[in-house]
């Protein structure tokens, strides 16, 4: 039951991070998006610091800081690159092959098998995305998809070396120690390359504040918690909740419409996301009965 909740919890981060379009086009100031990571981290990270009450020892520093690096400075750094030069659509389909791209890097620095149904499961999820957000008129943009691919990468390898690199303390203190670090390493670009921030308004803190409090020290907690527990590739599967959720919010919050396209991407999400689950149920099931007989 702890593991079915643990799980369940990973799948609501990706869902609230679904939230962030709604969220920055309603309630943050446009063209600060640099500064809007920073004031997304930064104060998150070192509110679960001052809970944890614990610093990383000085040998943990370097991977701290490329761990931050690779899950937030420059992962959404690239990210708001790919939105301002790629239609939102092309922008999270390139994003969504971040699972494929953890199962090439599980295999390769965690030893994981490479298993044809993960594979599938993950080109399903890739294609339901597109359905759900590709429009025929859409243009690509060389630079914007780099950055989206560059985006994923970065997301990719933090997530297995997150695994790979566990230190011996909670999830809770580690993710607050990759979010300090993001947050610090982010400070200096968003100031150089977004001067003049202007005083927040109310409804600008209360974006931040969400972006903040379960946009990041929330679901982060709860992503890295599953990666400890599930490993990266079952985690990253759930990733495609996060197009589906902003979707889903925009049908709900700005009168967006659905067609039947994209009712069926829906649907092919959804089934890749739960097919994903069972495949990975199975090949533990049968590593734990396994183990047992050797044993």
């Amino acid at each position: 039951m702890r593991e079915a909740w643990t799980l369940a919890g990973a799948a609501l981060a990706p869902a609230i991070w679904g939230s962030t379009y709604l969220v920055t086009t309603e309630l943050l100031p446009p063209g600060f998006p640099l500064m809007a990571g920073v004031l997304r981290a930064l104060p998150a990270g070192l509110l679960l610091l001052l809970c944890v009450r614990r610093l990383p020892p000085l040998s943990w520093v370097g991977r701290l800081l490329l761990l931050g690096g690779l899950n937030f400075t420059v992962f959404w750094a690239l990210l708001f690159v790919a939105a301002y030069r790629l239609p939102g659509g092309i922008a999270a389909t390139l994003g969504a092959t971040q699972p494929l791209m953890v199962l090439m890097l599980s295999q390769w620095l965690l030893g994981a098998p490479w298993r044809g149904a993960s594979v599938i499961a993950a080109l399903a999820g890739l294609f339901g995305v597109a359905l759900l957000l590709i429009e025929p008129d859409m243009q690509l943009d060389s630079a914007g998809v780099v950055a989206a691919l560059g985006a994923a990468g970065s997301m990719a390898l933090g997530s297995v070396l997150t695994k790979r690199w566990r230190p011996p303390v909670s999830a809770l203190t580690f993710t607050a120690w990759q979010l300090v670090a993001g947050g610090i390493l982010l400070l200096p670009v968003a100031l150089l390359l977004e001067p003049g921030f202007p005083a927040p308004s109310w409804r600008n803190v209360a974006g931040y504040l969400w972006l903040g409090g379960a946009g990041a020290a929330l679901t982060y907690w709860l992503w890295f918690r599953g990666i400890e527990i599930f490993g990266p590739t079952r985690v990253s599967a759930l990733g495609f909740l996060s197009p589906l959720s902003a979707v889903l919010l925009g049908w709900l919050w700005l009168d967006q419409s659905l067609s039947a396209l994209q009712l069926f991407g829906t649907g092919v999400v959804l089934l890749s996301v739960w097919s994903s689950q069972r495949v990975a149920r199975s090949a533990r099931a049968f590593k734990g009965i396994s183990g047992g007989s050797r044993a």
